[in-house]
């Protein structure tokens, strides 16, 4: 049988191979078709049982399937299942367009929406039926067949382009490597860093392999080089290699500038079509956020708040790097550099030092004992089909012993796996007719792997990382909803998706929680105090230039896709350096190519929707302040969080979940207290 049409139980990765995916999705098509036909047809009026329930069947069955394929795709990439999976890419588009432009669908629908049965319905059923008729409108379905076939031709290119600029982004990473064969080079880089580097080299195929130590665009190797090396050289060579990914400066076939000109004028097109002014009002009909004004507006309040702290954050470091480090000049491969010198000088630790105290061995299972204390949950390894042998699987059971849910832990960077950190779902709970679907999440991070038989050692802000996406998983897993559509994560507005894991990131600086997971990797004591003292005292070292830095992003962002032309004589490029003229304080030598990699809004889901980060770090860290007042292992508050916030996943409005935890509306005094910015200003 073909395992991508085995949905007995967890995916079977071992048997997965390219050739069952073309079979398997042109089965499955041909099924969710039979099925929209046969309830389309259907002359009775609609209900919840003869037709959202067996088209939420066919359709979980392809989106199942179709999502391990997509998975594969994003962590262990091949030539091979590349192919493959853009040339099914086009098919599945075309589907879920055809479906969101069903007439006679979105005609039951509201037919249901109307009827005796729709009032009663749970509200979670309701939800369901209300966002199944905002999308409809959203994919088309009012619109007349010329333009209907506009649309599907606009949606098929865009998910052809998304692809392709996340191949390249990949590609262009892997394309890279530097080769150090003199150790004088290495001054002041960590051992593990210099050991995975020698490593690296060694693991070379023969035809490539170099003598010396092999360095990288992936991030366990570029990030320590920035930090790290004395090589000034070294760090400008990578910097320059990063910051040009996926751009001109490179192959030419790699090249993302032509994409993103395709995509932001179709993306403004398709808005258009359907009597938006902008690509942003439309992606934001969905979202928390009303309206590009109301983002602009709190992006702008932000900035104003942070902006002083930046400028003081960037003349500290450039009045010591003058005086301490002999630099005059601070181009953007010195900051990082330079910043861990003031930290270390004005905190007296480094990042390094704090790292020997985080093993995986030690991490892991501390932040499985926090989900343990807080919830009442037990976490146990559990044997799985695995797409790598770095892979591990858990289980999540209740005190009665119920399975709550299942998840997959993808830790380690590798050429094969697209860069940065994420969770999905691979199966989502809902209830069935045996009994209740429990939901099944991919972990992904991109960590250094073990070097030397030594455990893998994660930094402070790997450790952050870990928490946000495993607040993601918990979202996700702790779902207590029936239905499928605003089960866990789904149904919940884009702008609140990332309170949940911006609120695990708060725990990581609770001494409580810290202590427990740490373990120095030679001496095996755990951190002390009087080291954590510090790390707190350096929590908002630079939290100016962090927070302009992600205002820069989401700015340019939200202008991308409102206020700026695609047909004009600006690019992209052009915008992102106007934004940086008015909120930036650091500006970036002119060959950088920041828009070229920013595979968050061209290939990830995030277009208008990068301000959800700080927007929904309001509501996570107001969340958080009633652990502060509370206790931050009360598990009250704990089982108070799991009941009014990942409980109810997408079944009532985000804002609704927040007023029901915190018991009123959201304040930003929380974010900026916790970013060393503290005010008494307001914000919904």
């Amino acid at each position: 049988m073909n395992p991508l049409l085995d949905f007995s139980g967890l995916p079977r990765f071992a048997d997965i191979k390219t050739e069952h995916v073309t079979p398997a999705v042109d089965a499955l098509l041909a099924e969710c078709n039979a099925v929209i036909e046969k309830v389309a047809a259907d002359a009775t009026p609609a209900t919840w049982h003869e037709f959202i329930e067996p088209l939420e069947n066919a359709n979980e069955r392809l989106g199942r399937a179709w999502g391990q394929v997509g998975h594969l795709n994003a962590v262990m990439n091949s030539p091979e299942l590349r192919e493959v999976y853009n040339a099914n890419l086009p098919k599945i588009t075309a589907y879920y367009t055809d479906l969101g432009q069903n007439e006679k669908l979105f005609n039951k629908n509201k037919q249901l929406h109307s009827s005796a049965e729709y009032k009663a319905l749970s509200p979670a059923q309701q939800k369901i039926i209300d966002n199944d008729l905002r999308d409809f409108r959203l994919g088309g379905a009012e619109l007349p067949a010329g333009k209907k076939a506009r649309f599907k031709a606009i949606c098929e290119e865009l998910s052809k382009l998304s692809s392709r600029f996340s191949d390249n982004v990949l590609d262009a990473t892997n394309a890279f490597a530097h080769y150090v064969t003199d150790e004088k080079g290495l001054t002041g880089l960590p051992d593990d860093t210099r050991a995975a580097a020698r490593e690296a080299a060694e693991s070379d195929t023969a035809a490539d392999k170099k003598p010396g130590w092999k360095f990288t665009l992936h991030a366990p190797s570029y990030l320590p080089v920035m930090q790290y090396a004395d090589d000034r050289a070294l760090r400008e060579l990578m910097y320059r290699a990063s910051s040009t990914r996926a751009s001109e400066f490179g192959k030419p076939e790699l090249d993302n500038t032509p994409l993103i000109a395709d995509i932001v004028k179709l993306r403004r097109e398709l808005a258009q079509l359907l009597d938006f002014n902008n690509y942003a009002e439309y992606s934001l009909e969905p979202k928390m956020a009303e309206s590009p004004k109301q983002v602009i507006d709190f992006l702008s309040e932000l900035a104003a708040r942070a902006k002083p702290y930046a400028e003081r954050d960037l003349q500290e470091l450039t009045d010591f790097a003058r005086t301490e480090l002999g630099m005059n000049k601070l181009d953007a491969w010195d900051i990082p550099y330079a910043s861990e010198k003031l930290r270390v000088s004005r905190y007296a630790f480094s990042e390094q030092e704090v790292k020997q105290y985080l093993p995986e061995t030690t991490v892991v299972p501390g932040m499985f004992k926090l989900i343990e204390t807080l919830y009442g949950l037990t976490i146990t390894a559990t044997e799985a089909p695995l797409w790598h042998d770095a892979v591990r699987f858990y289980s999540i059971h209740d005190k009665s012993g119920t399975l709550i849910g299942q998840f997959y832990l993808d830790l380690y960077a590798r050429s094969t796996k697209r860069g940065g950190a994420w969770m999905d779902d691979a199966i989502t709970r809902r209830r069935i007719v045996s009994g209740i679907q429990s939901p099944v999440a991919y972990l992904t991070c991109n960590f250094s792997a073990p070097v030397g038989g030594q455990p893998a050692q994660f930094t402070h802000d790997e450790v952050i990382t870990l928490f946000h996406e495993f607040g993601h998983g918990l979202h996700h897993l702790l779902t207590q909803v029936d239905y499928l559509g605003v089960s866990g994560i789904h149904g919940v507005e884009w702008d609140a998706v990332e309170l949940p894991s911006q609120f695990m990131e708060n725990f990581c600086w609770e001494w409580d929680v810290l202590r427990p997971m740490t373990r120095h990797q030679q001496t095996g004591k755990p951190l002390p105090k009087s080291l954590f003292d510090k790390m707190i005292a350096a929590k908002n070292f630079q939290s100016g230039l962090q927070t302009v830095r992600q205002i820069e992003f989401s700015l340019f962002d939200l202008e991308l896709h409102s206020s700026f032309d695609p047909a004009g004589t600006k690019t992209a490029l052009d915008l992102v350096n106007d934004v940086r003229q008015r909120v930036a304080v650091i500006v970036p030598p002119a060959y950088n190519r920041f828009p070229n990699s920013f595979s968050h809004i061209f290939a990830g889901g995030y277009a208008a929707g990068y301000y959800s980060y700080k927007w929904a770090e309001v509501l996570s860290a107001d969340a958080f302040s009633l652990f502060e007042e509370k206790g931050v292992l009360d598990p009250a508050v704990g089982q108070r969080f799991r009941s009014e916030i990942l409980a109810v996943g997408g079944s009532r409005p985000a804002l609704d979940s927040f007023k029901a935890f915190r018991g009123r509306e959201p304040s930003m005094d929380a974010l900026l207290r916790h970013n060393g910015m503290a005010t008494n200003t307001t914000a919904a």
